[in-house]
């Protein structure tokens, strides 16, 4: 075992849960927030955030639901102060690729003047296996705003080793990385190669993004989640996040992983079979 405790905030998401189980393979005391945790965490209630932050030496970071709501940097700005009184000596802050709004939150963190890192994550290949997409996907039909930009999806696996990375060895302090994967496709593509590794046909199905917002209004979607949702695929999806980045590889000495590899993955779960 290590010295070195590790507080993960978002610790049971879909990047929390990898860095959780990197982290105590490598021996780290590993704290994961969350309101049903021993000592709770709850974004909405800060009387309790410096509970948490006792004893703790780095921080990794991933808000809920997402930096482009409205008062996140207020938010993390708070937190990160908090942090460096109760003597924190790292952040890793999990940022949107592309969000101008996720900026605001990246430069709150750094007003406490810890020593940071920021992982500006791609869309998730997880978004297909888990949540909204995987619901749509296993009925046999996606859902989608309709968009032909190309987006450089990233598996998760890789934001978890990159965030260890950043949490746990020198050399990552006021750097950010930006987090893609090997190469760029559209939604309709990813469907399509994602869908094909599992055997099943899942048709795609273009719509605007008022029509988009409306079937999650039927489903019983909170409007708090319509709302990212819309905004992510309303403003983000425009063509600024269609490029390459070699930050992953740079970092780790190794490609990021493919999306095809993914899909595989995923298929061997059982996922189809759901």
């Amino acid at each position: 075992m290590t010295n070195k405790r590790i507080l993960l905030l978002g610790g049971e998401g879909k990047t929390g849960r990898p860095i959780a189980e990197r982290l105590r393979e490598k021996g780290y005391a590993v704290r994961v927030a969350s309101r049903s945790a021993d000592i709770p965490f709850d974004w909405r209630d800060a009387s309790g955030w410096p509970a948490v932050l006792a004893d703790v030496d780095a921080l990794y970071i991933a808000y809920q639901p997402d930096l482009a709501v409205p008062g996140s940097d207020d938010d993390i700005r708070r937190l990160s102060r908090l942090a460096a009184e109760a003597g924190v000596q790292r952040i890793v802050l999990l940022s949107g690729r592309g969000e101008d709004a996720a900026e605001a939150s990246e430069a709150a963190m750094k007003e406490a003047g810890i020593p940071w890192t920021v992982l500006r994550g791609s869309w998730f290949f997880q978004n297909f296996s888990e949540g909204l997409f995987a619901e749509q996907i296993l009925a046999g039909e996606l859902v989608l705003p309709s968009s032909t930009v190309r987006e450089p999806f990233v598996d998760t696996r890789d934001i978890a080793d990159m965030a260890v990375a950043a949490l746990t060895e020198e050399g990552h302090a006021g750097r950010t990385y930006e987090l893609t994967g090997s190469r760029l496709m559209t939604f309709r593509e990813a469907l399509a190669e994602f869908s094909a590794a599992g055997g099943r046909a899942v048709a795609y199905t273009p719509v605007t993004v008022a029509a988009y917002a409306g079937i999650l209004r039927e489903a019983g979607v909170a409007e708090d989640v319509i709302w990212l949702v819309t905004y992510l695929f309303g403003s983000v999806l425009d063509g600024r996040n269609e490029s390459l980045r070699t930050d992953v590889e740079q970092v780790l000495g190794r490609p990021p992983r493919d999306f095809a590899d993914f899909a595989r993955d995923v298929a061997a779960t059982g996922f189809w079979r759901t």
